[in-house]
C-alpha cells in the first residue's frame, strides 16, 4: 500500500447519511436566500418600498439553520461529522452520471456560518447605507442571489456542483460591482472583474475535465480515493489548474488586478464579496483539494509560493493607496496570500489557513463596513488625504475601525494574533530553505501590514482636519454601527476561541487531517519568531507615527520615489497585463481579422464574383425577342448543315 493511500485513508473519512431534519435539510441554506433573491428580482419595483426586510429575514434564517447544523453535528462522534445529504441526479448520460448533493463537515459548516453570519450583518448593515437608493430592492436581491451561490459552492459533494456555485458566485459578483453601472467606472470594474476570473474558472473547469477523464468520476469521495492511480504529471497538471482557478476568485497573483477596481460597487459589497466570502473560495477550493496537492508537492510548492508572493505585493500596494477602500483591497489581497500560503504547507498548515480565513472575515468586514461609515459622513469622499481628526465626531465608527486595526497588525491576545502567528509559526515549521523563505516572508508581510493599517488609522482619525468645505462628518444611523459593534466583538475575541486549545484544529481534523502540534501559549508569547513579529509590528506602528501621526498630512500626495510610484500603481500590474495579454490579443485578433476577410471571405467572395460575373455574361445572350432567337436557330442549323455536306 502506497504512502499516498496512506494519507487518504488518514486524512479522508468517508460521508455518512445524514439523519433528522435539520441536518437532512441542508438544501434549505440555500434554498432560502434563493428564495429571497426570486421574490425580489421576479417581484419588479412593487417591492421596492419592504424588499429589504424578507432579504435579510431569509440571510437571518439560513444563519439560523446553519447553527442548528452545527450543534446537530456536534452531537455526533467525530468520525461521524462528515454528512452526506442526498439531492437529486442532475446528468445521466451513458456512463456519466452527475447527482446534486450536499456533503455537510466541518469545513463546510465553517464557511456557511461565515457567509450566513457575517453576510446578514451586512445585509443589515445596507439598510441604512443604500436608504436613498432607488434601486434598494435589486441591490438586495443581488446580496440574496450571492448567498446562495456562495452557500452551494461550499456544500457541494462534487467539482460540477462546486462550479455551479463557482459561477454563481461570479455573476452575482458581476451585478454587484456593476450595481452603479451608469458610472462609467463601475460599468469598467465590473466588467475586469468578471473577464479576469473567467481566465481562472478556465483553468478549474479544464481540471475537472481532466478528473473525469482520469477517474470516471467529480466527485470528491472517487477523486481522493483514485489518487493512488494517477501518474504525477496528470495529478501535478490538476493541481496547477486547481490553482489557476484559484487565483481568479482570491485575487492571487497573477490575476489580482480586478480587486481594487472592484471598489467602485457598493461599500458593503466590499465587504461581503471581496472581504469575507468570495476572496476566500480559492482558499476552500485549495483546502478542500488538500489531497491533491499532497499528491502532486510540485503544485503544493507553487500555492505556498504563490501565497507568499501576494502576501508582499498586496501590502506593499496598501502602503501607498490614498483611496480608503483601495487601501483595504491591498489589504485583503495579501491577508488572503496569508491563507494562501498556509494551505500551500499541506496538512499542518491547512486549520491555520481556515482560522485566519475567519477571523479574517470579521475584522475586515469591520474595516470595510468601517471606511463605508466614513463615506457616509463624509458626502462619498473616499480620499484619506481629505479626512483627519474623524475620532470626535464619529466615536463608534471610530472604536469599532480601531478594533478591526489592532486585530489585522496582530495585538496580541485579539484576534489577529492567534490566527496569524499560527500561520508564521506553520511556515517555519516546515524546516529546510522553503520553511526559512516562506517564514521570512511571513514576518515581513507582519512589518508591512502594521505600517499600512497605522497609515489609515493616523490619516482618517488622527491629526488636522482637512476636510473639504461643506462637509459635516456625523456618526452613522444604527443600522449601520450596528453590526459595525458585533464585528468588532469578533474582532476582538473570536482568534482565542477557534486557536486556544486547538479546538478549531481539532473539529476540522476529519476533513484536513489531525494536528501536528498542540497549542501552547507560552510557546507562542517566548517564541523567536512570535517575539520578531511583535518588533516588527511595533516599528511598522512607529514608523507610520512619524509619516502620518505626528507628521502633517498634504492634501496633495507627495510625488514620491520609484517604489512609491510603482505601489500606486499597483505594482503596473495593470500595465503587465495590457503587455502581456491584452495588447498581443488584439494584435492576435486583428490578424485573424485580417484572415478572415482578405482569406476565408475573399475566397468565397471570389466565388460568388465569378459566379455573378459568368451569369451577366451569360445574361446579355438572352434578350427575349422571339425573331433573334428564330434567327439564331437558322444559323445554327446552316452550319449543321454545312458541316454535314463537308463530311460527305
Amino acid at each position: 500500500m502506497s504512502a499516498l493511500h496512506l494519507a487518504a485513508e488518514a486524512h479522508y473519512t468517508p460521508a455518512v447519511d445524514a439523519g433528522g431534519a435539520v441536518l437532512g435539510g441542508v438544501w434549505l441554506l440555500i434554498a432560502l436566500p434563493l428564495l429571497g433573491a426570486a421574490v425580489l428580482l421576479l417581484g419588479g419595483r412593487r417591492t421596492n418600498a419592504w424588499g429589504h426586510w424578507p432579504a435579510i429575514a431569509m440571510s437571518l434564517a439560513s444563519f439560523a439553520w446553519g447553527v442548528a447544523a452545527l450543534f446537530a453535528m456536534l452531537g455526533r462522534a467525530p468520525d461521524e461529522r462528515v454528512i452526506a445529504a442526498k439531492g437529486y441526479e442532475w446528468v445521466a448520460v451513458g456512463d456519466l452520471s452527475l447527482r446534486v448533493d450536499f456533503l455537510l463537515d466541518p469545513l463546510s459548516i465553517s464557511f456557511v456560518l461565515l457567509i450566513t453570519g457575517v453576510g446578514s450583518l451586512i445585509h443589515i448593515y445596507s439598510v441604512g447605507y443604500m436608504a436613498h437608493d432607488d434601486d434598494r430592492r435589486r441591490f438586495f436581491g443581488y446580496l440574496n442571489l450571492f448567498v446562495a451561490a456562495m452557500l452551494l459552492l461550499v456544500l457541494a459533494d462534487n467539482y460540477a456542483v462546486l462550479f455551479i456555485g463557482w459561477e454563481g458566485v461570479g455573476l452575482a459578483s458581476y451585478l454587484l460591482i456593476g450595481f452603479w453601472q451608469a458610472k462609467p467606472s463601475a460599468a469598467a470594474a465590473a466588467k475586469k472583474a468578471f473577464l479576469v476570473n473567467r481566465v481562472g474558472d478556465l483553468g478549474l473547469l479544464i481540471a475537472i475535465m481532466l478528473m473525469f477523464t482520469t477517474f470516471g468520476s467529480v466527485a470528491f469521495s472517487d477523486v481522493f480515493t483514485g489518487l493512488d492511480g494517477a501518474s504525477q504529471g496528470v495529478l501535478t497538471a490538476i493541481g496547477l489548474l486547481l490553482l489557476l482557478g484559484a487565483c481568479g476568485k482570491s485575487a492571487q497573483l497573477p490575476l489580482q488586478s480586478w480587486l481594487l477596481d472592484a471598489m467602485e460597487g457598493p461599500t458593503p459589497v466590499s465587504a461581503l464579496i471581496h472581504a469575507a466570502t468570495m476572496v476566500t473560495a480559492g482558499v476552500y477550493l485549495i483546502v478542500r483539494s488538500g489531497l491533491v496537492f499532497q499528491a502532486a508537492p510540485a503544485a503544493q510548492l507553487a500555492v505556498a509560493v504563490v501565497g507568499a508572493a501576494t502576501l508582499l505585493a498586496g501590502a506593499i500596494i496598501g502602503c501607498a493607496k490614498d483611496d480608503i477602500k483601495k487601501a483595504l483591497a491591498g489589504s485583503t489581497m495579501s491577508q488572503i496570500g496569508y491563507m494562501t500560503l498556509a494551505a500551500g504547507l499541506g496538512p499542518i498548515g491547512y486549520a491555520a489557513a481556515i482560522a485566519h480565513l475567519i477571523t479574517h472575515g470579521f475584522f475586515k468586514a469591520g474595516l470595510f463596513l468601517g471606511a463605508g461609515s466614513v463615506m457616509h459622513g463624509m458626502n462619498d469622499e473616499v480620499d484619506m488625504r481629505k479626512y483627519g481628526g474623524l475620532a470626535r465626531s464619529m466615536p463608534i465608527t471610530f472604536a469599532t475601525f480601531g478594533a478591526g486595526y489592532l486585530a489585522i497588525i496582530g495585538v496580541p491576545f485579539l484576534s489577529g494574533w492567534w490566527t496569524k502567528e499560527g500561520i508564521i509559526q506553520a511556515a517555519f515549521d516546515v524546516g529546510g530553505t522553503q520553511g526559512q523563505v516562506l517564514g521570512w516572508a511571513t514576518l515581513l508581510g507582519a512589518g508591512l501590514t502594521a505600517f499600512y493599517m497605522s497609515r489609515i488609522m493616523f490619516m482618517t482619525f488622527f491629526g488636522a482636519k482637512r476636510w473639504d468645505d461643506g462637509v459635516h462628518p456625523h456618526e452613522s444611523p444604527a443600522s449601520m454601527t450596528g453590526p459595525m459593534v458585533v464585528l468588532a466583538v469578533g474582532s476582538l475575541g473570536l482568534g482565542a476561541l477557534l486557536v486556544f486549545n486547538y479546538a478549531f484544529a481539532g473539529f476540522l481534523a476529519p476533513v484536513v487531517g489531525e494536528p501536528h502540534h498542540e497549542f501552547d501559549l507560552a510557546h507562542m508569547l517566548t517564541s523567536p519568531y512570535s517575539l520578531i513579529a511583535l518588533g516588527v509590528m511595533v516599528v511598522g506602528v512607529g514608523f507610520a507615527w512619524l509619516r502620518y501621526g505626528r507628521a502633517a498630512v498634504p492634501r496633495e500626495a507627495p510625488k514620491g520615489n520609484f517604489v512609491t510610484v510603482a505601489a500606486r500603481n499597483e505594482l503596473y500590474g495593470n500595465a503587465i497585463n495590457e503587455g502581456l495579454l491584452m495588447r498581443p490579443g488584439q494584435v492576435l485578433t486583428k490578424a485573424l481579422v485580417a484572415i478572415d476577410t482578405h482569406v476565408v471571405d475573399g475566397l468565397v467572395n471570389k466565388v460568388g464574383t465569378g459566379v455573378r460575373d459568368g451569369s451577366e455574361g451569360l445574361r446579355r445572350t438572352q434578350s427575349g425577342f422571339a425573331r433573334t432567337y428564330a434567327l439564331t436557330m437558322l444559323f445554327g442549323a446552316a452550319i449543321v448543315v454545312a458541316a454535314l455536306a463537308v463530311r460527305i
